[in-house]
């Protein structure tokens, strides 16, 4: 058997525990396997727990950096873990495992973010109580963008139920037919003609239902993008205008649940409207700058390079199709000017947030360990999944080959995670001024070949990673 060198065992549990997402059991049983020393539960725990005290829990910068916070909640049996990114490099800023989430708790949280020189633009998340009140309180003058996830998935949920509704209906009016053309006694046709003419009437109901809510809800998706379909960017009175004249012939469907469905978003309107205030904004310091036939070319030009990398197969060469043919265009109406006008226009556009979705790529990176070590979770095992994420390097999409970390400080890194955290380890200790512990040695086994090994009892399985498909189709480009 060929031992590989030590200097490789260090990097080899990291790999298998954080790229890999293997539980501590399973790593035990490979080191085992592989006659790798140490090898036990408790030994790796330990090495782990040293490794997460070893790098914070809220990142730091040297100088005051203006970010968009998205914070989010998520538990580990009673115990909730709270997060917060910075929404254009995906970047973790702080995540802390708390006893409650209460408001306080949450504005101590968001007062340690501007003590390590994080200074907010505003916070996109969902209604939670504490979340919004601790953040109010920390943050008065700063703005709160609901996330339009959570305020519309209630009604697209509705629309996937009438649609298996009117499946079943169909289903319905298909075995009413059957049994009327299979009916043997001319005493029962009218008695089954009748059953099949209410199995049609209910049939043909439910998919008008279904078809008018699903037209409807296109409509308001739409409504809510920054732009039309020929760019030009929406005003807070047109897209008020557009959700109430969508809402209201929701209503109108012949649907008894609809309007329960519906009175939140009525009530939450102005909330939906904050992230238009700053389109309406940006277009008239754009019109400034460049004629407006320009600015409707660039912004579609963004809109559809935005969708194809929310879009699969066809549509992502049909909106990359579109997004160059708008760029030749303005580029034949600028000229020397086209890169600086193209780099700004896309700039103000991408720092424009209406939701806080890109939070739940993260609470899919921490659910697997939640997992495995069955919801018991350390600020030490946050702390190593913190520094992970944001110092690997995205592998695909608009952020492929750059790390959250280089997003959010504009250096690039020097190595990747794996490296950086060894050496972050070996300063960190020096910087302790304790004697740094000996490097983990691979020691071969000296009891011959070792057994197979079985599945230890407690490993569970991992739930789907964040690339999953979501439930409904709202989240389009401007979500990211």
């Amino acid at each position: 058997m060929v031992t590989p060198p030590e200097s490789l065992f260090e990097p080899l549990i990291l790999l298998a525990r954080l790229e890999g997402n293997c539980s501590i059991p399973s790593l035990s049983a490979i080191l085992k396997r592989l006659a790798y020393r140490p090898n036990s539960i408790g030994s790796l725990s330990e090495t782990f727990q040293a490794y997460g005290a070893c790098v914070p829990s809220t990142l730091s910068v040297p100088q005051t950096q203006l970010v968009f916070y998205l914070s989010d909640e998520l538990f580990a049996l009673q115990s909730p873990i709270l997060i917060t990114l910075e929404a254009q490099s995906t970047a973790i800023l702080k995540i802390q495992l708390a006893s409650d989430r209460c408001a306080p708790t949450w504005q101590t949280h968001f007062e340690d973010l501007r003590d390590h020189h994080f200074h907010r633009i505003g916070m996109a998340s969902d209604r939670g109580v504490g979340l919004v009140a601790g953040y109010q309180a920390a943050c008065q003058d700063a703005i709160w963008v609901c996330d339009q996830f959570h305020e519309l998935q209630d009604r697209f949920k509705r629309c996937h139920q009438l649609e298996r509704q009117a499946y079943r209906a169909i289903a319905r009016e298909h075995e009413r037919a059957e049994t009327f053309y299979n009916a043997t006694s001319e005493a029962n046709l009218p008695k089954r003609l009748e059953q099949y003419a209410r199995a049609q009437q209910t049939c043909e109901q439910a998919m008008v239902q279904d078809d008018q809510l699903d037209v409807l809800l296109h409509l308001l998706r739409e409504a809510l993008h920054f732009c039309t379909d020929f760019g030009r960017l929406r005003t807070v009175a047109g897209v008020r205008s557009e959700l109430m004249a969508v809402l209201s012939l929701i209503e109108e469907i012949e649907d008894a649940k609809l309007p329960h469905i519906l009175k939140p978003i009525w009530s939450h309107l102005d909330d939906l409207l904050v992230p238009f205030t700053q389109v309406e904004s940006m277009h008239t310091e754009l019109l400034d700058l460049m004629p407006e036939s320009v600015v409707d070319a660039l912004v579609l030009a963004w809109h559809h390079d935005h969708l194809s990398h929310q879009s699969h197969g066809r549509k992502t060469h049909y909106h990359q199709r579109e997004s160059q043919q708008w760029l030749d265009f303005a580029q034949g109406l600028l000229d020397d000017q086209f890169d600086l006008f193209k780099a700004l226009v896309f700039e103000k556009l991408d720092s424009i947030v209406k939701a806080s979705s890109l939070v739940e790529m993260v609470n899919s990176l921490i659910r697997p360990f939640l997992n495995t070590c069955r919801g018991q979770i350390t600020q030490e095992t946050l702390n190593l999944i913190m520094f992970y994420h944001n110092h690997r390097r995205y592998k695909g999409g608009k952020r492929k080959g750059k790390a959250p970390i280089e997003l959010l400080t504009g250096e690039t890194l020097e190595g990747d995670w794996v490296e950086l955290f060894i050496q972050h380890k070996r300063e960190a200790e020096q910087n302790a001024s304790v004697a740094p512990t000996p490097p983990l040695e691979l020691v071969p086994s000296s009891q011959g070949p070792t057994p197979p090994t079985q599945t230890p009892d407690e490993q569970l399985s991992l739930e789907d990673g964040a690339d999953s498909a979501p439930l409904w189709p709202f989240v389009d480009a401007e979500a990211a």
